[in-house]
């Protein structure tokens, strides 16, 4: 039976259907039914159906170590979340959510925290993402609304993207504009510091210096002034401009100042505003690369600010609009989930306050906004927060100044973490652990980025005793004495709420009509919400030319640039942090699969050739990067796409996957002070190069008892088990103890320092072991491969079969594993001249597409050499 539902990962909200193929197998595929995919999945949503199986999860409640019942363990949750906020007050607790919740269960987390408990300490993970985005749709419009839909991306004549590696974080996006590229020729510039695969399709790439986004769009802006690009009618009749506005922004935005300011070339900037001012129908897309700066929000404003004084919004192909990087940051967003918003799009003004009390018959509403993600770990590492629940989320790892979040953690007296995996770099500090629903389990709604509202459907029963977020937040609540409040006993109950608050005194009177309404959902019956199929709110927001403000007229921000600090003495290059194309988070759901693995399968650096030389720092040798937050190691990778002074690292690895790779240990614990979201993309640090005694890998059926203990580690999910890439100091033959019983068969290379070791069951290979000093170690495929043989090969310890043995390359194509050499080599031969020729000898990118601008790129590259 095929059931429709929407994929786990980003704001793209790409419809899926699911087919079910076993207890804990199903098929997956696009649904081509679904208007934000239309059919389409990137490589991750493709590969779902390989993370559905129950490798890591909790299934049980966990009272420290010990299982216990779900009755003993919501008493005690209730019972000393009672006991704090009697002895402390009601914000000396705090709920730490996700945008990996569904709308339904961050409801009722949001009616218990603000309605009951009486305090706003409830912020989500997304504040890390787009809460700058947020306050600038608040700022400008009177209301958090993205006023934009994938539609228009599909009719611009030019897009922008600005600190957004479209290509590799919304792929399905990067495909829409790419079929608009070719359909109508729509012109398309990436502005980045760093020259992604998404820069290399671009008309026009801007590596602009990080942190010069406002001075870039006031030149714009002024620029679009001068050259008589001003909607006059639609200022005057509709956005409020403060005085001296243009004063203040056309001071120090000419041509050249802004190109000095940015680093860029005057010509290349000159190229991009002429084109702007020229082309009325123009989105521009932004992402984490604006958002997560300190000064996030005035960079939203001053890209919104573009888009209001030339009237491009809320017209077809002509908007600003912010995507959101996970799949209902947006539902969270709408119920109220920030500590900033009350519910429902309101803020926490007295009239709002009193609505909202009015509606949940709530005895104590929060009147004032509570403690933001940075703040709220701070309050609990200084004891003001006593009680801490944590759901759906991993702040050990993606927290900026990790190491101070943990160790608050550790100091809370009482924690508690719903999750669906059993042991996080989180989890470790808790207290009570609850056995959450996951994807494909759970039941509800999800908002997209263009505030598209569509059903993930379960298609899996719960697995042990995990249960629903909703149901756990309920029976708490219930608990703690509010059980008339709490009376739901499925999804639709929750959604029918959520509907008639968005529309209870929505009317429009007294100015206090918001755009987010749901009228006629909340008459919805159970029947009606199973089949509901997507559908966006607001319909095409601001079109009629009226805001969300109390006079119905946008503003103008006056925003200017901010002191660009230049590098200091002990720090002298600029971290950046970002996602890799194939992993989501802190891997614990995309690290089980093993084709998602093999895009990057380690933790990498990325550093400019010049400071590689400069610093002594070999392709494909290990480095430390340090802040002054902390450190951690990764492999380097010098490549020509970052500017020189700058390192690039992912987000993804922790303390489970990899001795290294722990960037969350890296940024500063500061905030936007509009919107609160970490800056994570220009903090000062420093590079060495690191060396190593001897280099190696384990390969094994399973998991291996604990993570090698060696200075370098890190984890790559295989079928049929895992592999570990190794590097250290010590002696190697430590990590045999690691190695599980059964028969063994070694050789020892003293001369070379090499040792491979061989661990057979019944003539099975269970796992093996090479570690070489000055050697050469072999391919892993082929001993990866050996882990599914009945019985294993004879030349085990050679490493390969015998004869000889082809090396693909690393993977670039994850659908059909798909190895660089065998591309380059196809395109050699056959003369392959574009993607589709690839596509069709080698089937490469005609799945889901991630890997296209890769395929795109090698072309360039192998053209650039020839014609050489």
């Amino acid at each position: 039976m095929m059931i429709k539902t929407t994929c786990a990962y980003c704001g793209v909200g790409c419809g899926i259907v699911a087919t079910p193929t076993g207890e804990r197998t199903a098929t997956i595929a696009g649904d081509p039914d679904h208007p934000a995919n239309h059919g389409t999945l990137c490589s991750k949503g493709t590969h779902l159906g390989e993370t559905i199986a129950l490798d890591g999860r909790m299934l049980t409640p966990m009272i420290g170590r010990k299982p216990a019942s779900w009755d003993r363990a919501l008493d005690l949750v209730a019972r000393r979340f009672r006991e704090t906020i009697a002895e402390h007050g009601p914000n000396s607790v705090a709920f730490y959510v996700s945008g990996q919740l569904l709308t339904e269960d961050y409801y009722v987390a949001n009616k218990l925290m603000k309605g009951f408990i009486g305090s706003a300490n409830i912020d989500t993970n997304s504040r890390l993402c787009m809460a700058s985005a947020v306050a600038g749709h608040v700022r400008a419009f009177g209301e958090d609304v993205v006023p934009a839909s994938y539609d228009d991306v599909d009719a611009a004549d030019l897009i922008v993207l600005v600190g957004s590696n479209t290509a590799w974080c919304h792929p399905v996006v990067y495909q829409r504009i790419m079929a608009a590229r070719a359909a109508r020729g729509t012109k398309l510039v990436v502005i980045d510091p760093r020259r992604t695969e998404t820069a290399d399709e671009a008309d026009l790439h801007l590596a602009i210096r990080p942190g010069s986004d406002v001075a870039l769009m006031n030149g714009l802006l002024a620029w679009c002034r001068d050259k008589g690009a001003i909607d006059a009618a639609y200022l005057a009749a509709h956005v409020a401009t403060p005085d001296d506005f243009w004063n203040e922004v056309g001071e120090g935005s000419d041509l050249w100042s802004v190109a000095r300011t940015c680093d860029v070339p005057p010509s290349d900037l000159r190229r991009f505003f002429e084109l702007f001012a020229a082309t009325p129908r123009t989105v521009t897309l932004f992402s984490q690369g604006v958002n997560q700066s300190l000064a996030g929000t005035d960079q939203v404003n001053a890209i919104i600010n573009v888009h209001l004084a030339t009237g491009r919004i809320s017209k077809p192909g002509a908007a600003p609009f912010s995507i959101t990087g996970q799949p209902n940051a947006m539902g969270g967003r709408e119920v109220g989930g920030l500590a900033s918003s009350l519910a429902a799009h309101m803020d926490f003004a007295p009239d709002n306050v009193a609505r909202v009390g009015r509606f949940w018959a709530a005895p104590a509403v929060a009147a004032r906004p509570g403690l933001k993600a940075v703040d709220l770990f701070r309050a609990v590492g200084e004891g003001r927060i006593k009680a801490l629940w944590i759901m759906a989320t991993n702040p050990a790892v993606s927290m900026p100044d990790a190491a101070r979040v943990r160790e608050a953690l550790a100091a809370c007296p009482f924690v508690v973490v719903s999750d669906v995996i059993a042991e996080t770099d989180t989890s470790v500090h808790a207290h009570v652990r609850l056995p959450a629903a996951a994807w494909g389990e759970k039941d509800g709604t999800v908002t997209n980025s263009d505030r598209t509202i569509s059903r993930q459907r379960a298609f899996m029963p719960l697995p042990g005793e995990a249960k629903p977020d909703w149901w756990i937040v309920t029976q708490v609540a219930r608990r703690m004495g509010w059980k008339s409040a709490f009376p739901y006993d499925r999804p639709a109950d929750i959604w029918r709420e959520h509907c008639r608050l968005s529309v209870y005194e929505n009317d429009g009177a007294q100015n206090t009509g918001r755009v987010f309404a749901l009228p006629g959902q909340a008459a919805m019956g159970n029947a009606a919400y199973d089949a509901m199929a997507p559908f966006r709110w607001g319909g095409t927001p601001f079109a009629d030319g009226r805001f969300s403000t109390p006079d119905g007229r946008a503003r103008l921000v006056l925003v200017a640039q901010k002191p660009l600090a230049p590098p200091l003495g002990d720090w002298p290059m600029t971290l950046n942090t970002g996602r890799y194309r194939d992993q989501w988070h802190s891997m614990t759901r995309t690290g089980l699969s093993p084709k998602l693995a093999r895009h990057r399968e380690e933790p990498l650096v990325e550093i400019h050739p010049d400071d590689a030389a400069r610093l002594g720092i070999a392709d494909g040798a290990l480095a430390r990067v340090a802040t002054p937050q902390g450190h951690s190691l990764y492999r380097a990778q010098v490549v020509e796409t970052q500017r020189p002074g700058e390192l690039f690292v992912p987000i993804h690895w922790t303390d489970r996957t990899a001795a290294g790779g722990r960037t969350g240990l890296l940024p500063r614990p500061l905030a936007d002070p509009i919107s609160g979201q970490p800056g994570f993309k220009a903090t000062p640090a420093r590079i060495t190069a690191v060396a190593s005694a001897w280099r190696g890998f384990v390969v094994a059926a399973g998991e291996l008892a604990s993570r090698p203990n060696c200075l370098w580690a890190t984890r790559i999910a295989v079928p049929c088990g895992a592999a570990w890439e190794l590097a250290g100091d010590g002696d190697p033959r430590a990590l045999e103890t690691l190695l599980p019983a059964g028969q063994r068969i070694e050789a020892i290379d003293a001369a070379r320092g090499t040792r491979r070791v061989a661990i057979l069951d019944g003539g099975r290979l269970v796992a093996a072991l090479f570690v070489t000093r000055d050697g050469i170690v072999p391919q892993r495929d082929w001993l990866v491969a050996q882990l599914a043989e009945a019985v294993a090969a004879p030349t085990l310890l050679a490493g390969r079969a015998p004869g000889v043995q082809v090396d693909h390359g690393p993977i670039v194509c994850a659908c059909f594993d798909i190895g660089l050499k065998t591309i380059l080599a196809a395109i050699a031969d056959q003369r392959l001249a574009d993607v589709a020729a690839i596509g069709a000898a080698l089937g490469a990118g005609t799945n889901c597409g991630s890997c296209r601008p890769a395929l795109a790129r090698l072309l360039a590259t192998e053209g650039t050499t020839h014609a050489a």
